[in-house]
């Protein structure tokens, strides 16, 4: 009996040793599947950003040569408007669909970064700059006052103290001279939670007009489907440099401030002509993009000169008069957003270029000024 049971108790043994290493080896080998499984995956999602981000880019480098060729069959005095190649869709689809891609697909959108109202010309240079230009100050009161008086309890003068803080934020020094009744410097913004100071010189990035007084989500970015904030009709470029005489050397920079009239939008144009002549605003979109109708390819009836004063032909403007110092017709800097699609997964890169010349080779090129990615 006793034998018998050893042997039994023995082979209960061996079972339940067998039973615990197979467990262990189906356990390790479902983990090391599971491992294996994961690191196909991240494998394959790694391959697929990095193919994303090259569909995105060529995207990018595709409009960037778009844009050298437009500069280099520009006329000499030249000319940048919606009626160009780049500035069309349609031209652009049809180019793209000559570059395949066997997995994948690209689009991409180039805008006039100078059909833009550029924050920074509100004030007169930088550094040292104290005085508004009042050309700039115009259109941002016809730009703001819409969007802020939509709000029943802002106070009538929250457009002029928003103008007042965005120029307080820019120019030098932060003494007590705030501008107007209720303009901000650091001393408002250091009794903040967080607390910061001011930027006393030129904006980097429009988002950073949330850290002034008076600015909200909602001004910057409007509210609801139909309503628009300022965000996609400002930019922070526009540059230029002022050279001392005696010095030749770069002392003062300022932004001209120089709208396209070629290619700025509807909003920006109400901003420019003033509230009195909206329609006249309406009047230059529609005759900017007036094509004939019967025609199989894009022409448009009234093809834009390289001067600024055309709009004095369009109906309706002819007794609007625009000072020449707030108006272009000509950019060298654009905004090019490419849009790239994989399977399921998607990536948009956003690019602003400054078309010059190389100083040696002295062809035309496109510089990167920014890059973002989303």
């Amino acid at each position: 009996m006793t034998a018998g049971l050893f042997l039994k108790n023995r082979r209960g043994m061996a079972l339940l040793l067998t039973i615990a290493v197979t467990t262990v080896l189906i356990t390790a080998t479902m983990e090391l599947n599971r491992r294996v499984r994961a690191t196909v995956v991240a494998t394959a999602t790694t391959r697929d950003r990095l193919t994303l981000s090259h569909i995105a880019s060529s995207g990018i480098n595709v409009a960037m040569a778009m844009l050298v060729k437009d500069k280099m069959s520009d006329p000499p005095s030249g000319l940048d408007s919606v009626q160009e190649e780049w500035a069309d869709p349609e031209k652009i689809s049809e180019l793209l669909q000559e570059i395949p891609f066997d997995e994948g697909s690209v689009t991409f959108k180039i805008t006039d970064e100078l059909g833009r109202i550029q924050v920074n010309a509100l004030i007169d240079k930088f550094p040292g700059g104290h005085k508004f230009n009042e050309s700039q100050y115009s259109i941002w009161d016809n730009i703001l006052r819409p969007i802020v008086s939509k709000d029943e309890k802002t106070d009538i003068n929250a457009t002029t103290d928003i103008i007042n803080a965005m120029k307080d934020w820019m120019d030098s020094g932060d003494d007590d001279a705030i501008t107007g009744f209720n303009g901000a410097e650091s001393e408002y913004y250091e009794g903040l939670d967080p607390p910061y100071s001011c930027r006393n010189g030129p904006i980097s990035h429009p988002s950073e007009l949330f850290m002034i007084k008076g600015i909200t989500p909602e001004l910057f970015h409007g509210v609801g489907e139909e309503a628009s904030g300022v965000f996609d009709y400002i930019t922070t470029y526009g540059m230029a440099s002022t050279k001392n005489r005696k010095t030749r050397k770069n002392k003062t920079f300022k932004y001209e401030g120089k709208i396209n009239i070629n290619t700025a939008s509807l909003p920006v144009l109400k901003a420019i002509v003033g509230p009195d002549n909206e329609e006249c605003a309406q009047a230059i979109v529609d005759y900017r993009e007036e094509q004939e109708e019967g025609s199989d390819e894009k022409i448009y009836v009234n093809r834009l000169p390289s001067g600024i004063t055309w709009y004095k032909n369009v109906p309706g403007c002819d007794d609007v008069n625009l000072k020449s110092d707030i108006l272009t017709g000509s950019s060298d800097i654009f905004r090019i957003e490419s849009a790239a699609t994989l399977y399921d997964t998607k990536k948009t890169l956003t690019v602003v270029v400054k078309r010059e010349k190389h100083k040696k080779t002295r062809k035309w090129k496109c510089r990167i000024l920014s890059w973002q990615t989303k």
